[in-house]
């Protein structure tokens, strides 16, 4: 008797754990975790916690963190998974392990909840640059090797790999510029201080409709409904594809009733009409994906990308 009612015991204690604890979630404020004040990923962070904070009954704290992308990878990896603890950030928390050290690992350290959305990002240059096409630039770049430079935020951010693999891609040797965020690197492309960057698309339209940027072409595989005006980059270099995917991760081995109740209240906000709205208005197109899709997709972009990084030569350390 004893025997049996120990394993009763034990069985009720692993019922709760699995099925009650998840159940009463959330219990406190959820943190969640994303790049500097005024991002892309800070500003779609901020919409997303007040949508769901209502449905899910405890308010959503957006952490901003700025600097090395590594010290956020790090404490979502580090945190304690029981989904107080979530992260809004871009494809470059996938893509920094690959061309530098990290201290965590995308695949091992993190449970995805949903992609949230995608945005290119915009190839411009300072008006006085003489080229107004991709493949003017790419000509102007090849009679100037070495000459030309562009701006490039923090490791593995879209605006470092958008030019390291356009370098590569078009076969340019132009001088790569350190910044560490958009923001200043923005600043000395408008002042012409640097003559290149590959900004996020939210970040340009007023300055290319004012003249204090030049707009030559979008990162994506199609033209941006922002920019519509401006082609792909792929249509000169073909195979070329970057930009920035924002998405929700949570530390690994948080259970999954939780990443579940996560996933279907983050995805039913960004279906709502005013949510789309917004994100259109950013340059961003809405996904809200399964864990399952996320999963499969950033599996896929690591083998592609760390391909193209490797074949390059990208690295950052």
């Amino acid at each position: 008797m004893k025997t049996i009612f120990t394993h009763s015991l034990v069985a009720a204690v692993l019922l709760y754990c699995t099925c009650a604890f998840p159940q009463s979630y959330p219990s406190r404020p959820i943190r969640m975790l994303t790049t500097e004040v005024g991002g892309s990923s800070d500003l779609v962070a901020r919409l997303i916690a007040q949508g769901i904070s209502g449905p899910l009954g405890q308010q959503v704290i957006v952490d901003n963190r700025g600097g090395s992308l590594n010290i956020l990878g790090q404490l979502l990896a580090t945190a304690i998974p029981d989904g107080h603890t979530v992260l809004l950030g871009t494809g470059s928390l996938w893509v920094l392990p690959l061309i530098q050290k990290a201290p965590y690992d995308p695949v091992r350290d993190y449970a995805p909840v949903t992609v949230v959305a995608r945005a290119p990002n915009v190839l411009v240059v300072h008006p006085t640059l003489p080229v107004k096409s991709v493949k003017e630039l790419i000509n102007l770049a090849q009679a100037k090797p070495g000459q030309l430079n562009y701006a490039s935020g923090i490791a593995g951010s879209s605006l470092h790999l958008a030019g390291e693999l356009f370098k590569a891609m078009a076969g340019v040797n132009i001088v790569q510029i350190w910044y560490k965020g958009q923001g200043p690197a923005l600043i000395d492309t408008i002042a012409g201080q640097v003559q290149m960057m590959f900004p996020t698309a939210i970040s340009v339209p007023a300055h290319i409709q004012s003249g204090r940027l030049r707009g030559l072409g979008v990162t994506s595989t199609q033209p941006s409904a922002l920019l519509p005006e401006l082609p792909a980059i792929a249509a000169t270099v073909p195979g070329y594809e970057s930009g920035t995917v924002l998405t929700i991760f949570a530390p690994a081995k948080t259970p999954r009733a939780i990443i579940e109740r996560l996933n279907r209240e983050v995805v039913g906000f960004l279906r709502r009409p005013e949510m789309k709205d917004k994100l259109v208005a950013m340059g961003a197109d809405p996904v809200g994906s399964t864990p399952e899709e996320f999963a499969t997709l950033m599996k896929s972009e690591l083998v592609r990308l760390g391909k193209l990084i490797k074949d390059a030569g990208i690295r950052a350390d």
